[in-house]
């Protein structure tokens, strides 16, 4: 936080021999804490101009009190002409190497738990692409289910037709009553079986 200036020509002209702050009467104590600090010389950022003095704002607000209790008609900002606020230069402290070592190892972690997310999506990509054992076995099971599954619909439909159509032979003497029997017999089981099955192919889509 500034708490300084740096002294203008005009400042230091009025408190010289001579100046304008001669005729103000100042106090003596007051008087030699702005000749001290006016003649302790410090040497700026900016070298064109060359070591300045610098004031606290402190004596600059004691000779502002002074003026006015004098009623003089020397103002303070006549006598800042060509004064700046002095903003010293902030010294940052040497950084822990510990703490540096550890911000890195952090960073390099970071850089690599980012990089595995990033790659992810790829390597799950190539692998479908190219297969592997398990979806080939996956796949293998899924055929052998659906070649099994239509095989017992089959022998379970001509099952029904046969054990209908023999077993009506007690009921009816005709061929083709027997026929018409078997066909509505073995029709109601495949429709049963073709439920069964439907139900059963949308519970595994379900689950996918």
């Amino acid at each position: 936080m500034a708490s300084t200036l740096l002294a203008g020509e005009r400042l230091v002209r009025a408190l010289g021999p001579g100046g304008e702050l001669e005729r103000e009467q100042l106090p003596r104590k007051l008087r030699v804490q702005l000749e001290a600090a006016l003649g302790k010389k410090h040497a700026g950022r900016d070298s064109a101009t060359g070591p300045r003095c610098l004031v606290s704002f402190g004596l600059i607000r004691d000779l502002h009190q002074h003026l006015r209790e004098r009623n003089s008609r020397l103002y303070l900002h006549e006598l800042l002409e060509g004064s700046e606020i002095y903003l010293p230069e902030v010294v940052k402290p040497p950084r822990n190497p510990e703490l540096v070592a550890r911000l890195e190892k952090i960073k390099i972690q970071l850089a690599n738990e980012e990089y595995k997310r990033i790659t992810r999506n790829v390597t799950c990509q190539d692998a479908q692409r190219g297969g592997t054992l398990s979806d080939l076995g996956k796949q293998v099971r899924s055929v052998k289910a659906l070649v099994i599954t239509v095989f017992n619909f089959i022998v379970t439909v001509a099952a029904a037709f046969v054990c209908t159509y023999l077993g009506s032979q007690y009921i009816f003497t005709e061929m083709a009553s027997r026929v018409l029997a078997a066909l509505i017999v073995a029709s109601v089981v495949g429709l049963a079986e073709l439920y069964v099955m439907v139900r059963a192919m949308e519970g595994e889509l379900g689950e996918l």
